[in-house]
């Protein structure tokens, strides 16, 4: 496929502030057509952007000829239907993490790539972004030696919106399990697992004590967790989105046997890396749209270019461990 035509399934602030923009900066790719349920933003997104075509239909979207290649940009719970329509349609697909809103919709969606033959890629950017390259260079490149032990914290304080009381169906999606498969923790979380499983290999072992103690919504707000990676590294994570405002933290702490390193996911402060030589702070910037250097690997891969390896195989894991840590198996 050396021209990419893209069809967006779905325009919302993810695609506006992170993706969309990048699917045109690739020689090769353009976006031809959009779809969301309201003909407001649709029509608004197509008109803002130039995009040529809009709809308030995904099939109509899938069946379009015009578009060969599509963007699910959709709350999780219906990412394996679209997903799948599409890849049935023989159309190549990208998917905003997770992947899906469970494991069972993951295998789903595994198997019908298979059989069609048609790739999924998944929206996990952050593997692609030179501030994690550069963490894995320092880890992979033996800067701490041995690595001990991994430890996520993550923290933040109830976000304005939820500390509304709003009836369930009126709170954010992201806080509605049956559409998001869990509260913030399942739609933040993915990133830093994703992160590390992509360093470290499969997790195997994971379980969690989850609850939820602010009592703002119906979804988990505090969870914590251990697990052990294929290569028998322990890890351990905390979460926690109704706290106050001076706990607020974002850590990932990954420790060896020379040093340590640690770093942020979301905030990107300076790397900080500590060993005998001393502490070194390192400033890392990214590109103004994040999700770039993944799309564009994704479509170089589609081009025959190179090969992406954000593929819903490879995303899988993330859901497997995520469940396993919120007791859905």
């Amino acid at each position: 496929m050396k021209l990419l035509r893209w069809g967006f399934i779905g325009c919302g602030e993810v695609v506006e502030t992170k993706s969309g923009p990048a699917f045109s900066e690739v020689e090769g790719s353009s976006v031809v057509a959009v779809m969301s349920r309201t003909e407001r933003r649709a029509r608004g997104y197509a008109e803002k952007h130039g995009v040529g075509k809009w709809y308030t239909d995904a099939q109509e979207l899938i069946d379009d000829p015009d578009v060969n290649a599509v963007y699910v940009a959709t709350p999780p719970s219906s990412h394996a239907t679209f997903a799948i329509m599409a890849m049935k349609a023989g159309k190549p697909v990208y998917v905003e993490k997770p992947l899906a809103s469970n494991y069972e919709d993951c295998a789903r969606i595994n198997r019908i790539s298979e059989q069609t033959g048609v790739p999924c890629f998944v929206a996990y950017y952050r593997r692609y972004l030179p501030y994690f390259k550069r963490v894995a260079e320092i880890v992979k490149g033996g800067r701490i030696g041995r690595i001990l032990n991994v430890q996520i914290r993550y923290t933040e304080p109830l976000r304005k919106t939820d500390a509304q009381l709003l009836p369930q169906h009126q709170l954010p999606w992201r806080l509605q399990p049956e559409i998001a498969g869990g509260g913030y923790f399942y739609d933040m979380a993915p990133h830093q697992l994703d992160l590390l499983q992509d360093m470290f290999g499969v997790i195997l072992e994971a379980r969690g004590i989850c609850a939820n103690r602010g009592g703002y919504y119906e979804a988990e707000d505090s969870v914590s967790a251990c697990f052990a990676f294929e290569n028998g590294l322990p890890g351990s994570g905390s979460w926690c989105y109704v706290a106050h405002e001076s706990a607020r933290e974002d850590c990932i702490d990954i420790i060896g046997t020379e040093g340590q390193v640690s770093f942020s996911v979301f905030d990107y402060k300076p790397i900080r890396l500590q060993t005998s030589e001393g502490e070194e702070s390192i400033a890392v910037p990214n590109p103004p749209y994040v999700q770039y250097p993944l799309i564009k690997a994704m479509i170089e891969h589609l081009q025959g270019i190179s090969v992406c390896t954000c593929t819903s195989v490879s995303a899988t894991p993330v859901n497997w461990v995520m469940d396993r840590i919120l007791g859905k198996f």
